[in-house]
């Protein structure tokens, strides 16, 4: 069985409507791509965990062009060993160098039904395909004409499931100091990722309450650019962090703004958790650098129903000076939900254990 889809209408670049900035950049992706197509690059699916339920699941990825990788010797040779250890140790710019397949074919096939999509103007797929599928984890294979297949894990969440877990990743489970302008370039183009700092604690107090919800949602949320995602997965696995779906964002204009707002996009995803799951109470995690406190809050204003608790990660001086300071919710908003404060997934973890969370 085969469907047709699109993961984002696709615009033309000189449609009236669209930002002018995007027009820019959809005319530089345009060159770029056929740079890229004149100098070899291939199509490459980079795959990302989704999410879904017994009736549906939520497929991310995103389409690059980039130089089709050396099919190592067999035994691997002293070569084979540099490169497979030079792709290991990445810097974060790289990420931000290949090209983007405007608009890219994209077939999906879960359970023996393939669905057809096509990529958005910066090359990301973000489709719901309804399908009948069991709960646990399922592999979606994902193919582009021209390309490679791969394939893309998705977490089906039994209707049975009333606890989901949804977490902030810059200063809550990685150390960043964002967003003070200079070190979050510095963190995203030039350092190397396995010189990132894990939150201490934070590992442990998610696979805690992963093993105490069996088949619980882990969804980690961020203002990140998709560039930066399989970082993030290297990360988070390397970390022992519990696998769950990546919801980021992609940098630069829209057709209607400058830029993307990282507020709305996490305020949006929150609201399409309560809908999509309605029976789940979320324990939403993040810190206290940033817009965390303000989007959990006027979400458990809004939707109380839907929330457990709120744990926020306290930033340390040196922390909270490097983020531009801290904020100040009113908690008052929401008064039945909890709210916990601690610096370290420790002290975050005892609390949680007094609410009997944990």
């Amino acid at each position: 069985m085969v469907t047709t889809a699109d993961a984002e209408p696709q615009r033309s670049v000189d449609h009236p409507t669209i930002h002018l900035l995007a027009r820019f950049e959809d005319m530089l992706h345009t060159r770029r791509e056929a740079w890229a197509r004149r100098h070899g690059r291939i199509p490459l699916i980079i795959p990302f965990s989704g999410y879904g339920s017994t009736e549906w699941t939520r497929v991310l990825c995103r389409v690059m062009l980039q130089k089709p990788e050396p099919v190592p010797s067999d035994p691997p040779t002293r070569s084979d060993r540099k490169r497979a250890k030079r792709r290991e140790r990445l810097r974060g710019w790289r990420s931000f160098v290949s090209v983007p397949l405007n608009g890219a074919t994209v077939s999906i096939t879960i359970d023996g039904m393939t669905t057809e999509v096509r990529a958005d103007r910066g090359g990301v797929v973000d489709t719901v395909i309804p399908i009948s599928l069991e709960a646990g984890w399922h592999m979606a294979t994902l193919e582009t004409p021209g390309g490679v297949a791969v394939e893309a894990p998705t977490q089906i969440i039994d209707p049975a499931v009333e606890f989901g877990i949804v977490s902030d990743v810059d200063d809550t489970v990685m150390v960043t100091a964002l967003p003070r302008p200079f070190v979050a370039a510095w963190n995203t183009f030039v350092l190397d990722e396995h010189a990132r700092i894990p939150t201490p604690g934070m590992a442990v107090l998610m696979e805690r309450l992963v093993a105490a919800n069996p088949g619980c949602p882990v969804i980690y949320l961020s203002t990140g650019a998709w560039n930066v995602a399989p970082t993030l997965t290297r990360f988070l696995s390397r970390n022992i962090y519990p696998a769950g779906a990546l919801l980021l964002t992609d940098w630069g204009p829209t057709h209607d703004r400058w830029f993307r707002s990282g507020q709305e996009h996490k305020r949006d995803n929150l609201r399409r958790l309560s809908e999509e799951f309605p029976n789940i109470k979320w324990l939403l995690i993040g810190d206290d650098g940033q817009h965390d406190e303000d989007i959990y809050r006027r979400f458990a204003a809004e939707r109380p129903g839907h929330v457990a608790a709120v744990a926020i990660r306290q930033l340390s001086t040196g922390e909270a000076v490097l983020a531009g300071g801290r904020s100040k919710p009113e908690k008052d908003i929401a008064p039945d939900v909890p709210w916990v404060y601690a610096p370290d997934g420790s002290g975050i973890v005892d609390q949680l254990d007094e609410l009997g969370i944990v």
